[in-house]
């Protein structure tokens, strides 16, 4: 595709650029909206990746908060589909390049990035520019592409998924960062931080055969919650999901949120989708769904909330 044919086709969210916080809460002032306590999620519109990652940190409590001196830590990003950044089919791979030097700057003893992916792994990896940029930072990837990385874990508070297999990285480190990619999903209809556990297990079969959408829900029990989640809608793709046919699928948000709170950060970025197309929070049940075992809110008027314009 030609770049002129690129810049006329991603205009689909021109509209949508007048973006505010519609589904956060509350709406944007034109300027930050002031907490008097450290916020329970971040929402940041409007700058490059690495700049609202570190805005959304600083407000957070910093880095440091998340990961400790001496830890090993994983970062999960979503690298399923051979797709350039351009088409939104994986996490921007600017945002896992700051984030895994972030990591290190804070004392991590080791930053580990994988995806059990859909598309051939080692073209995920180059493709994405997730691979050049974690190596970039300092960090290592893996690959997730055998059962032999996968081991058994049991899901007591799971309703359809009792037990199931995840990665050994995700075993073996001290904490994990859970980066999803915003984007329109053909079966989950949404997939955002729930939706991205379904990178960490071997048998993902079992969850299509299973009602999905509880299944999403229950592997999100596993007691190894990550510290952090942080939505990436720099861009979205909004149809076509989950890994696109074309510029045309993809809408430029600029925006990214950040929350230790999976279903209220899967809420809000719902919220976000829903202000370039429209989806029903019943069609994505895996979010209702957490929030009946308890994994977190969909109310977010109960949620602190700090939105910021760059």
């Amino acid at each position: 595709m030609r770049r002129r044919e690129f810049l006329k086709t991603s205009a689909v969210a021109g509209a949508a650029l007048t973006l505010n916080f519609q589904g956060l809460g509350a709406a944007l002032a034109n300027h930050t909206i002031a907490v008097e306590s450290t916020p329970d999620m971040v929402a940041v519109m409007g700058g490059e990746p690495e700049v609202m990652l570190d805005r959304a940190l600083q407000e957070l409590g910093g880095i440091e908060r998340f990961v400790k001196k001496g830890q090993k830590i994983v970062i999960k990003p979503n690298i399923g589909w051979d797709r350039a950044p351009e088409l939104a089919g994986n996490t921007n791979p600017k945002l896992v390049q700051a984030l895994v030097k972030k990591c290190l700057d804070a004392g991590a003893s080791k930053v580990i990035v994988f995806d059990h992916t859909c598309d051939e792994w080692r073209k995920c990896y180059v493709t994405s520019g997730i691979e050049e940029a974690v190596k970039a930072a300092g960090g290592v990837i893996v690959p997730g592409n055998d059962e032999k990385y996968y081991k058994e874990v049991a899901l007591p508070k799971g309703v359809s998924l009792k037990s199931t297999q995840i990665h050994e990285a995700l075993l073996e480190a001290d904490a994990w960062i859970n980066v999803p990619v915003l984007k329109n999903h053909g079966g989950a209809k949404l997939t955002c931080a729930m939706k991205n556990y379904m990178g960490i297990v071997w048998d993902r079969r079992y969850f299509h055969q299973n009602d999905l959408q509880q299944c999403i829900a229950d592997v999100c029990t596993w007691d190894k919650k990550p510290v952090l989640n942080i939505v990436d809608a720099y861009r979205i793709m909004h149809q076509n999901g989950p890994q696109g046919k074309s510029a045309a699928d993809v809408a430029t948000l600029k925006s990214l949120i950040a929350s230790p709170n999976i279903v209220a950060i899967d809420t809000a970025a719902l919220g976000l989708f829903n202000q370039v197309k429209q989806l029903d929070m019943e069609a994505v049940g895996h979010i209702g769904k957490g929030e009946e075992l308890k994994l977190g809110t969909t109310n977010l008027d109960q949620v602190n909330i700090k939105r910021i314009r760059i």
